[in-house]
């Protein structure tokens, strides 16, 4: 029509995407609780990890125990948090992929993958998510095997993982193998013992 605005064609809204997989709490929980407790047996901590993170993971045990998946993940997610602050040492590889620091908060746009479409923000999330999984379950495995931690059986499964990963529907498969292999440390694994609290800095006046 002469005269009218020039408008783009609207778009329709995106459909919804199922997930690349399903995921219950429970495995999920176990996904984190299994490399969690491993990395407060590394020998960064000279054996004695500080009470302020073994809490919160006995609390994520003791939850995952009772069926309680939600409070175990929000155990967890108060661990993963501290583990990121300065006062502790530093995390080895993959352990560091269990750090979240809490950063400002940033727009949207500033995002890289901000105008990706929804379902492949998923799925680029979700090859994120499996290819530290995999990860995590290559340093857990490594560190078991070399602390006397039987994985004869879960070594194998290893492998088979990151070849169902190389597929490209390959995820629920690749799962199955990862979580069989969290499944089978869960039980096998020392527990952490925490030492003594850490001494607070000493201000300069007091010094």
């Amino acid at each position: 029509m002469p005269g009218a605005p020039n408008r783009p064609p609207e778009k329709a809204p995106e459909a919804p995407t199922a997930p690349p997989f399903h995921e219950t709490p429970g495995q999920k929980a176990l996904r984190r609780l299994v490399p969690t407790r491993v990395a407060l047996l590394l020998d960064t901590w000279k054996g004695a990890p500080s009470p302020e993170l073994v809490g919160p993971f006995q609390k994520a045990e003791a939850a995952f125990a009772q069926g309680d998946f939600a409070a175990a993940l929000t155990a967890l997610d108060l661990l993963s948090v501290r583990f990121a602050e300065p006062r502790w040492t530093t995390l080895p590889e993959p352990f560091r992929l269990l750090r979240v620091a809490i950063f400002a908060p940033m727009p949207p746009s500033w995002d890289p993958d901000h105008a990706l479409p929804a379902s492949e923000k998923d799925a680029k999330k979700a090859r994120k998510t499996a290819d530290e999984q995999l990860a995590l379950a290559r340093g857990c495995l490594a560190w078991a095997a070399a602390h006397s931690v039987s994985t004869t059986d879960l070594a194998p499964r290893l492998e088979t993982a990151a070849a169902h990963l190389a597929e490209p529907e390959g995820l629920m498969p690749f799962y199955a193998e990862i979580d069989a292999i969290w499944t089978g440390l869960h039980g096998r694994l020392p527990t952490p013992k925490s030492g003594a609290a850490p001494t607070p800095a000493a201000h300069p006046e007091e010094a």
